[in-house]
């Protein structure tokens, strides 16, 4: 019954654009969500995107703004004027601001600034030192801070001051006198303890925090590694500079994994944040041919290695049977050691030192695999080969199938775990050795693999 009702909401919606009423618009509007909002802003032509926001206004519009696809938001500041800007540069948090300011153009960075009061100014353009994929860049400076000389009392008053900026209050932050992080303290804290009480006497140790400079996926593995609500982000004095939320990193989260999922996929380039029906042929195109037609080549190998081998197809045919399921077992393998390994590295569960028990972990793993499916698909040959055809020495081609297919599915799994590690202590992103490129890899070596051993044992 949730979702029909959204359809009908969706379905007025489109019926206030289509017929330009802008009464019927504003308030249906004001009952969706600001990312449902985004969403549907992005299957918008052109003149209806003009029609819609100059009809919610500047204020509906600020956190609509924030949750905008890169691409779109400089085109939607485009339709507001300079009075309406400042409304929503103003009412932007500092973490959503920076990151308006980080896609925009030189020009419209230097008309936004002019917008701006001084205090917004200045604290932009520090949060605008940080790459935006730090933590630093991420980060909201919109929290409660609280010095340890003060009492529940005088903390309290500062919060209460504080309490409309604040993104959150769930923890709050005590520095000392230079404003370095020394302790945190929660709202309850507050709440349950006499109003004398020195902070000093009630503050918890702030164990965990992240330099501003570090990465915004390791900032965002920390959040979920030791289940913080925010995480506090500091300098290498350790002032406290802001922080990270649970929703940053989430976000985070899903563009790091975005990202994965697509290098897995041997798809190269920016990733768009549009929609997948929103971004154009063109732009999937580019990301897509330049590892199709790379790969296209190495697969060439391929065709070499069984041009070499013609002669030994023609006096055993049955080996053509089996080589799609040699070489397919060697991709499949592979991948998921590669799989596997990398997903480890991304949680930190394994670091350069640890490569030499890596490779001896998968090497068992690879034998165990590659004995047992050679033992299963051999005994399959013995037994329903001769119904197919009459091949004479059908224990050969068992033999010849079985011993490839292990060497195939260990060397497969090896590989497939050392390429990730290997990409990483060159400096390059382990997904890159993703799994196209390393079947394509493995395809070759499965056929030098299977006609090799083949040769020699039949011959």
């Amino acid at each position: 019954m949730a979702e029909e009702d959204d359809e009908m909401q969706y379905t007025i919606l489109d019926q206030a654009i289509a017929a330009r009423d802008g009464s019927a618009l504003l308030v249906t509007a004001q009952e969706f969500h600001y990312a449902d909002l985004a969403h549907h802003y992005e299957n918008l032509d052109d003149e209806d995107r003009d029609f819609f926001l100059k009809t919610i206004g500047p204020e509906l519009a600020t956190d609509m703004i924030g949750e905008l696809p890169s691409s779109l938001i400089e085109e939607a500041l485009s339709h507001f004027k300079p009075a309406q800007l400042r409304i929503i540069l103003g009412n932007l948090s500092d973490d959503d601001r920076v990151d308006v300011f980080q896609v925009v153009s030189e020009e419209s960075q230097r008309r936004f600034f002019s917008l701006l009061g001084p205090h917004d100014e200045q604290l932009t353009r520090n949060l605008l030192k940080y790459a935006e994929d730090t933590a630093g860049g991420r980060m909201t400076t919109a929290i409660g801070r609280i010095t340890a000389d003060m009492t529940v009392k005088q903390a309290i008053t500062v919060l209460r001051r504080d309490k409309d900026s604040a993104e959150t209050l769930a923890r709050i932050f005590v520095v000392d006198e230079q404003g370095r992080l020394v302790g945190k303290v929660r709202l309850r804290d507050l709440a349950f303890h006499p109003w004398p009480t020195p902070i000093a006497d009630i503050m918890e140790d702030a164990d965990e925090s992240v330099l501003a400079t570090v990465d915004q996926e390791e900032a965002a593995r920390m959040l979920s590694k030791y289940d913080l609500i925010v995480l506090p982000v500091v300098d290498e004095f350790d002032h406290l500079l802001g922080v990270i939320t649970y929703d940053d990193a989430m976000e985070i989260l899903q563009e790091e994994s975005t990202e994965d999922i697509e290098k897995l996929a041997a798809i190269g380039g920016e990733q768009s944040e549009l929609s997948y029906l929103n971004t154009t042929v063109l732009s999937h195109f580019q990301r897509r041919v330049f590892w199709l037609v790379a790969l296209a080549f190495v697969s060439l190998a391929s065709g070499y290695v069984m041009y070499r081998f013609s002669d030994l197809l023609s006096g055993a045919y049955a080996l053509s049977l089996f080589l799609p399921m040699v070489v397919a077992s060697g991709g499949n393998s592979g991948g998921q050691a590669a799989t596997m390994v990398i997903r480890a590295m991304a949680l930190g569960e394994v670091n350069p030192g640890t490569a030499l028990r890596i490779a001896w972990k998968e090497l068992r793993t690879g034998i165990l695999l590659g004995f047992s499916i050679a033992a299963c698909m051999a005994g399959c040959i013995l037994l329903f080969l001769p119904l197919l055809t009459n091949e004479m020495e059908v224990h050969k081609i068992a033999l010849a199938v079985g011993l490839s297919l292990a060497a195939q599915v260990i060397s497969s799994t090896l590989l497939g775990a050392l390429l990730p590690l290997g990409a990483r202590s060159i400096k390059l992103d382990p997904a890159v050795v993703s799994s196209p490129s390393l079947a394509s890899t493995v395809d070759v070596t499965g056929m030098v693999i299977y006609f090799s051993v083949a040769a020699m044992i039949l011959r």
